[in-house]
């Protein structure tokens, strides 16, 4: 296996190894599962997975996360912090009550363990005050799970007593696999735009933040060109005003933007249908589904850790 495999690399072997072919069940599994190399049985129940595979084997499972953080409180305490949603280094300080010093000698060591990332926006703003702190991601997307919901919940899990899991879990798992997601997206927009003009790739792909708006898509390409997107997950097709509200942010960024991509889960009304003469680049759902087209023995990932 590479030294670091990227996420897709992951999705597209968790994929393989499970002969999971629809995009949105993959997912679901992923945001639980993904990087350990478990074999993971479908027609079983996240919920049924997570009892069988990391409730029950709770203890030994802590000691392989002790190898990483060596049970320091600190170390706990912030990935907690961060796996359930407060990314930006600043914010993670603040709620976990640390002083500057100690808190970035924390992320610097987790960053080194491989459990954690930063996810720097892909242009500065230009006024330097402007700035927001650096945001941070997991790794893998099983840590991110296990440090947040298993880990917060250990002294119940420890006794055998899961309902304090169950009901907090419950809370939060269906947008649990939004960021992943978007993560994966980015992938999906790289190969799009990649594939129109193959003399200009994109070379930088994130997102782009400051103290007073975020951009969900930003890219670069070759060529400096800028590329922004936006991406929306509600039951409803995404109407015009997503276009007009993006176009907005950029202009407020003071972003040159060549061109837009938006993406709705669950498609678009026929007025943005009809942007796409437009330059617009409009991306749905099924379109994600694609970054699992010719799954091969090639894409399978060899996993050294202990199987569950």
């Amino acid at each position: 296996m590479a030294k670091h495999p990227t996420l897709l690399q992951h999705f597209r072997s968790f994929a393989y190894q499970n002969n999971i072919k629809d995009f949105d069940t993959a997912l679901e599994y992923f945001t639980v599962f993904g990087g350990t190399g478990w074999d993971v049985d479908v027609s079983k129940s996240v919920a049924t997975l997570i009892e069988e595979k990391v409730l029950s084997n709770y203890e030994a499972l802590h000691v392989s996360m002790t190898r990483y953080t060596h049970n320091n409180g600190l170390y706990h305490m912030m990935l907690s912090i961060i796996a359930l949603g407060v990314n930006h280094e600043n914010d993670v300080f603040k709620k976990a009550k640390v002083g500057r010093e100690k808190g970035e000698e924390a992320i610097d060591y987790l960053v080194s363990k491989s459990l954690i990332k930063f996810d720097l926006s892909v242009e500065k703003p230009l006024k330097e005050d402007g700035g927001k702190s650096d945001r941070i991601l997991f790794d893998l997307p099983f840590m991110r799970f296990w440090f947040a919901m298993i880990s917060p919940n250990y002294q119940s899990i420890l006794d055998g007593d899961y309902d304090e899991f169950a009901q907090k879990w419950h809370k939060i798992r269906e947008n649990f696999s939004i960021l992943l997601s978007n993560l994966l997206l980015l992938e999906l927009v790289k190969e799009t735009f990649n594939a129109k003009s193959e003399k200009d790739p994109i070379v930088k792909i994130g997102s782009y933040y400051d103290k007073k708006l975020e951009i969900d898509i930003l890219a670069q390409r070759k060529s400096g060109d800028m590329i922004a997107g936006a991406c929306k997950y509600s039951e409803t097709p995404a109407k015009s005003n997503m276009m007009h509200t993006l176009i907005e942010k950029c202009q407020k960024a003071e972003l040159e933007i060549s061109d837009y991509v938006l993406f709705s889960k669950n498609g678009f009304t026929p007025e943005v249908e009809a942007l796409k003469e437009k330059e617009v680049v409009l991306l749905s759902g099924v379109d994600l589904s694609s970054l699992l087209d010719n799954l091969t023995q090639d894409d399978l990932l060899v996993y050294k850790n202990k199987k569950y």
